[in-house]
């Protein structure tokens, strides 16, 4: 073996000999050209991570506040960054002590090394924080945006490109059925909020918000109307639910979780989230819990929470989580310019309005039936804050929701609407499912009110009609895939009524054709 390595280490030095020396030259400057651009590539690549991290602002890796807060920052290795004021406090506590000579000896991290192998220390070993992940333990979503820097000369808006309140209610009239009134309240409340925040201050008058509260009764299109508006709008919009707050210091949500989605929604952005919209559903949920003697932290105590939020208040909010810690970063914002709808069912209002209107006597020639109300289907209209306030919602909170906005309930003709009617109706999505297998699905008339009566009986409002619509396409949807020559399915009446079967369409001709089967020529 050793024969044959150095016959070979003599044929590379005699190649070597018989090479040009300026071939030599050229190779060695062509390689250090390729370390150069290589170089290049490298710098180029931590330029443009330093522009990505740029974005964001520095967070504190003690204290978790970020930049905007602190002033300028200590860079530690590993991307940590630590405050002026956490340094100090830092600096202060370690000069307290000597710990043994520890901070004056400039050989430490060799004695920790003797101690590690020798008997000192057994079975201890020191973190090194080169082997973290992440950017000093803070992930981008959970830190700000750095802000823009503002141009010398403000744009003037235009006040011509804020959208009017009828094409704001035209965009929902294709979406949601009747409720007229209330998609007026709201296209106007929308509209004078986006010049409020456009606007700014006009001759010295500030325009206030005007907080809005939803009542309606249960499937009457409360959610689906907001949640309609979120997608034609261009404002972050965070929608939550009031079941899950409690008083600060108790499980559950804190107050401020409503604000940290509306945070989120605006891709943590604090100047984009101060110009939002909030819809708290289930507002009722939180009314005032009668003949109890515990601790009302999810009733009463969360009204009172609330005040602050509705009127408008600085508040610390976590960026990029629910819930405050230790580990996440804390942001301020005011929602003074934050637009709050509430919304709620409110089943036992009725009664409570109906006692007010009774307050006649039922004898003489004056006097009304106790059931005059009974059958009024929006009983919810002719409410007053007197009613609210009885049914539990303590009146400060009523004072901070100006616009009282009552839905009505579904009548037999609204949810034949309803089922047919909307771009996104539950009949055209069906359609579409069964377009996908090359079959035309069509319903009478007589099907639509058949659907609309039986909504009518569950009395759960429109979200009866999807349970209704799953039940009876179920053996459809399964028997449809089998046979290749179904064309057309048509539902009627004494389907949905279980007297009879849907009609069934085929595409070719046959000898023999079974009962309620029809050709479609081809």
């Amino acid at each position: 073996m050793s024969d044959f390595d150095n016959k070979g280490y003599e044929e590379e030095v005699k190649a070597f000999s018989n090479e040009d020396p300026e071939e030599n030259m050229e190779k060695n400057d062509s390689e250090k050209g390729n370390d150069s651009a290589l170089e290049e590539m490298k710098s180029e690549e931590k330029k443009s991570d330093e522009k990505k991290e740029s974005e964001y602002e520095d967070v504190c890796f003690i204290c978790r506040r970020p930049e905007s807060k602190t002033g300028k920052m200590f860079k530690l290795p590993n991307n940590i960054s630590v405050c002026n004021d956490c340094m100090h406090k830092t600096m202060d506590t370690v000069s307290q002590f000597d710990y043994q000579g520890m901070l004056n000896n400039t050989n430490l991290n060799g004695e920790l090394d003797k101690l590690n192998k020798g008997k000192g220390i057994p079975n201890i070993s020191f973190v090194n924080l080169a082997d973290l992940q992440g950017d000093g333990g803070i992930p981008n979503k959970q830190k700000l945006k750095k802000k823009k820097p503002r141009e010398v000369v403000e744009p003037v808006l235009d006040i011509k490109n804020i959208p009017a309140p009828h094409k704001i209610k035209a965009q929902l009239d294709e979406y949601v059925v009747g409720q007229e009134k209330a998609k007026k309240i709201i296209s106007v409340a929308v509209y004078n909020h986006y010049k409020r925040v456009f606007t700014g201050m006009m001759d010295e008058i500030e325009i206030e918000k005007s907080n809005i509260l939803m009542l309606g009764p249960t499937g009457s299109g409360k959610t689906y109307l907001v949640k309609t508006l979120a997608r034609l709008l261009d404002v972050p919009l965070a929608i939550t639910d009031a079941t899950s707050l409690t008083e600060a210091g108790y499980i559950g949500d804190d107050i401020e979780s409503v604000v940290s989605k509306l945070l989120a929604a605006a891709d943590n952005e604090v100047e984009r989230a101060e110009r939002g919209i909030i819809f708290i559903d289930e507002i009722d949920k939180i009314a005032k819990k009668k003949n109890t003697t515990s601790r009302d932290v999810s009733g009463e105590s969360v009204q009172q929470g609330m005040l602050k939020l509705l009127e408008g208040a600085e508040v610390e909010v976590p960026v990029g989580a629910n819930s405050k810690n230790a580990m996440v970063p804390l942001t301020t914002m005011n929602t003074k310019n934050i637009l709050f709808i509430c919304g709620g069912a409110f089943p036992d209002l009725e009664e409570i309005i109906k006692q007010r209107l009774n307050k006649r006597t039922s004898i003489g020639y004056t006097a009304e039936l106790k059931d005059k109300y009974d059958k009024d289907k929006n009983i919810l209209s002719k409410v007053t804050v007197e009613d609210i306030k009885k049914f539990g919602m303590i009146p400060e909170f009523i004072g901070r929701l100006p616009i009282i906005c009552t839905l009505e309930g579904l009548s037999k003709e609204m949810l034949v609407k309803i089922l047919k009617e909307p771009k996104n109706a539950i009949l055209k999505q069906y359609q579409k499912l069964l377009e996908l297998d090359e079959v035309k699905l069509e319903f009478d008339e007589g099907a639509l009110e058949a659907i609309a009566e039986k909504a009518m009986e569950k009395d759960t409002g429109a979200r009866a009609l999807r349970a209704i619509i799953e039940d009876f396409m179920l053996d459809i949807m399964y028997e449809i895939p089998k046979d290749d020559n179904i064309g057309r399915v048509t539902i009627t009446r004494e389907y949905i009524e279980s007297t009879g079967g849907p009609i069934i369409d085929i595409r070719s001709n046959s000898l023999e054709l079974p009962d309620n089967l029809n050709v479609i020529e081809q």
